[in-house]
């Protein structure tokens, strides 16, 4: 399959062309220009080394307790399959989504270093954690995780109070159990502690043009997604349709987030074959 490198950012008189009336103003890099993008397109995640789809296939829409809209309506594994054979080797799960299981079965019978998985720990304690991560890796069925985050950090002071987690997955990583880690971010403070830390590897942050569910403004985040990215950081975008804040405005916040420039990848959550190929249909138009 084709997958053309793509040079993330855009110019900003293209940028407010491509947002129309609803464009955030001043926050577009007017120093870059990209070409089309595919949803396939292979990216780099900031300095980590990974290699990943543009888009990652996401499993945990309205996830928590061990489910998600995906899990619930059946057919995951066969979904995420499709959506390989389409290009996109990025898999997005969680502990609190439940989907574990399903990613591992998709993942089972594919090259496992021609894909992705992320996955993310909501525990705080570290000796707590360290029991997660050998758990994670039987219940995907894998040697090692990709990226691995601490999952919906909210405080300011979260790298000093969660030190012994960061401890925990610095060790993984040497060990090579996973091969980067960051956090996922639910709160302005903690997403610019997260900028601050050089510990801080893998940002997955929350990114719309109308705020929805998001830490602050958009060009508050953005501004805070340039630290990040100055330092080397991989940034990956969710809440791109603002939690269906704009399901019905989606090609608007995915022209969005392209045209941003500051983002390595996105995940959004299909949650059947029909979304999916809508999906990476809008991404190539816009």
């Amino acid at each position: 399959m084709n997958r053309r490198k793509f040079i993330a950012g855009a110019a900003a008189g293209l940028g407010a062309a491509y947002l129309g009336p609803h464009a955030v103003a001043g926050i577009l890099d007017a120093s870059t220009h990209k070409d089309k993008a595919e949803a396939h397109d292979t990216v780099m995640l900031g300095k980590t080394g990974i290699r990943t789809s543009r888009l990652a296939m996401g499993t945990g829409t309205i996830g928590a307790g061990g489910s998600s809209n995906q899990t619930r309506a059946g057919g995951l594994t066969r979904l995420l399959r499709t959506g390989y054979d389409r290009g996109l080797i990025f898999f997005d799960t969680a502990d609190s989504y439940g989907s574990h299981p399903e990613v591992a079965e998709a993942v089972s019978r594919l090259p496992r270093d021609k894909v992705v998985i992320m996955t993310k720990c909501d525990s705080r304690n570290p000796k707590q954690a360290k029991a997660d991560i050998d758990r994670y890796r039987r219940e995907l069925k894998t040697d090692y995780i990709d990226i691995l985050l601490i999952h919906c950090v909210t405080e300011g002071d979260w790298t000093e109070r969660y030190r012994g987690v960061m401890d925990v997955f610095s060790e993984a990583k040497q060990k090579g159990i996973i091969r980067a880690h960051g956090c996922s971010c639910h709160s302005i403070d903690a997403l610019r502690a997260a900028a601050r830390s050089p510990w801080v590897e893998v940002d997955l942050v929350r990114l719309n043009p109308v705020g929805a569910h998001m830490d602050a403004d958009p060009q508050t985040v953005i501004g805070v997604i340039k630290e990040m990215r100055a330092q080397g950081k991989g940034i990956i975008g969710m809440k791109i349709l603002g939690q269906g804040a704009m399901r019905t405005r989606q090609d608007e916040a995915i022209r969005f987030a392209l045209g941003t420039g500051v983002l390595d990848a996105f995940t959004i959550g299909a949650e059947s074959d029909g979304e999916q190929a809508d999906l990476i249909k809008r991404i190539a138009a816009a």
